[in-house]
Order: C-alpha cells, then structure tokens, then sequence
C-alpha cells in the first residue's frame, strides 16, 4: 500500500500560524521545536459533508497532550477551529477531506533542546488534503516488526506527540517485508498496534482489542468499541498474545485516516478465511452511519 499524488491537491492552501499560503510557499523556522526535536503534538481530523467527526474528542487529546509537554501556551478551541475554518475555505473544501493538524512548542530563540527558549508561542499548522481512506478494503498484510512500542516507563503514549520515529523504523521493515504495514508488540510481548492504527481481532463473535498501555488512546478505537455497547456486540480490552492474532476469525485496523480495514494476513498467516470478515464488514457499516450524521460542523 502506497498513497499516491491526488491532483486535486496541486494548489493546496496551506496554514501556518493564521498564514495561508500556497504548498510550495509554506513552510516552519529551522528554529521551531518540531524541527529541532519533533517537539509537538497532532491530531488527524476527517471532513464529512462539512462536519469534522469527533472534532471536540480529538481538540481535547490535543490539549491534554500539549499539557503534559508543558507548553506554555495552547491555542482555545475556538481558535484552532477558526483556522481550521479558514483553511477549509481557502481550499473551497466541503467533504472527503483529511485534516494533519500540527501544534509545535513553537520557535526558539536560539537551537537547543530547553524548553525555555521557546520564547514566542506555539506554531499551529492546519493542513487539508482531499483524501479518501487510505487503505484497500480487499484486506491488509501485516508483518511484526522488531521495534516495539514503549510504554509511561519510556514515554507514555497517552501523549500524541510528533516524534514518529519508532512508527517510520517498523513502517520500513513492513516495506522491505512486503506488508501493507508493521505490527508492533509492547515490551511484554504483547500486542500494541500498528505502526500507524490499532488493532482490533474477532474471536468468536468477541471483538477484543489491546490495553492503551503502549498505544495511543485512539478516537476511532474508543467509537468502534462505544458501538460495540451501545449494539450489544461481545467485546473486552485486555492483553493480546500473537497466538490469539494468528487464531482469531477476523481482524482489523482503526484509525482517522483510514477508518476500519480489515487485516486478511498476519506473518504469513491467513486470518480466519483469508477475506474480510462479516463482524468486520458490520462495524464498518455502523461506523459509516455515524459519521454520515455525526460531528461539529464547520463548513456551512
């Protein structure tokens, strides 16, 4: 799996700091905190018919993260909403739009890693691209990755920070592998996520899914498992071996950017029958409903 160039994205309109500008004319200080340790925290957003699904779940982890990095400063929601706003309607953006949004610590007066020198705020990046789901719905092919994703004892994963390192080195093993994406474990051994989605098995007409003990607190993850109580649907947060991935009926992958997607291959090893299973094909169904009514409009 490899996104390609969409052309309707030629002519982006780019925001930094309230600026908007042209793609090609956009860009940071060798100075921002983002360049000089991936000092940030993001967010992705997906437009619907001009309502951003989630949008006050996802501002909300944004700010928690930015708090617990101990930004001096964190833009109100109202504020981010209105660049996000203004970004949309630059780009004459209504629907099928996904959203990167960027806080950095902001720009230091001089390169160094101490947080005071940042002197001069935060720098807000809102950049829009027309994108449909990244990911095939035929089914993906995972392979494990030797990185494992740390847990609070190395850096909390609760802190959706910008420093995506550990994610790129188990992406490139999945790429030399052949596999869509890398599945990465925790340092028990244990399932995690992805190197860019959490993961999701079906066992039994059970769908189980990992702790956030060495994963990020996921707003897809926590809607698919909100479905699953409010429909009745068998499910349990808990530890997840291998043996039970390699086992299970189905499989599948959650995120903004990609939605659900069902996972067919694991090591080599077909998952359930191989295809996209029925659990999977009814989640991704509920979770459709809810994003065709739900979210916080933003484009009139």
């Amino acid at each position: 799996m490899l996104q390609q160039f969409n052309e309707q994205n030629r002519d982006l309109v780019v925001n930094v700091n309230g600026r908007l500008v042209h793609r090609d004319q956009a860009g940071v200080s060798p100075f921002d905190s983002a360049v000089q340790g991936g000092d940030a925290v993001w967010e992705g957003l997906r437009l619907y018919d001009g309502r951003i699904f989630a949008l006050e779940e996802h501002l909300a982890r944004l700010r928690s993260s930015a708090l617990a990095l101990a930004f001096t400063e964190i833009p109100s929601n109202a504020k981010i909403i209105e660049e996000i706003r203004r970004t949309l309607a630059a780009n004459n953006m209504r629907d099928g739009v996904h959203i990167r949004l960027t806080l950095t610590r902001g720009v230091k007066i001089t390169s160094g890693m101490d947080p005071r020198l940042n002197q001069s705020g935060p720098t807000l990046i809102v950049l829009a691209e027309h994108k449909a789901p990244v990911y095939a719905k035929s089914g993906l092919t995972l392979v494990t990755s030797s990185f494992r994703r740390p847990g609070p004892d190395v850096l909390d994963p609760k802190i959706h920070h910008a420093n995506l390192l550990n994610s790129v080195l188990a992406k490139i093993e999945a790429n030399a592998a052949g596999a869509d994406d890398a599945l990465m474990l925790d340092g028990r051994g244990f399932i995690a996520e992805t190197n860019a989605t959490h993961l999701f098995l079906v066992t039994g007409g059970t769908v189980l899914t990992p702790t956030v003990a060495a994963c990020p607190e996921g707003i897809t993850r926590a809607t698919v498992l909100d479905i699953c109580r409010v429909e009745g649907i068998a499910h349990e947060v808990r530890d997840l071996s291998l043996a039970e991935l390699y086992r299970a009926n189905e499989a599948f992958c959650t995120g903004t950017m990609g939605e659900l997607a069902g996972v067919t291959c694991v090591d080599g090893r077909a998952i359930g029958d191989g295809a996209i299973g029925p659990m999977t094909a009814r989640l991704s169904a509920l979770y459709a409903r809810r994003t065709a009514t739900g979210g916080t409009r933003v484009v009139d």
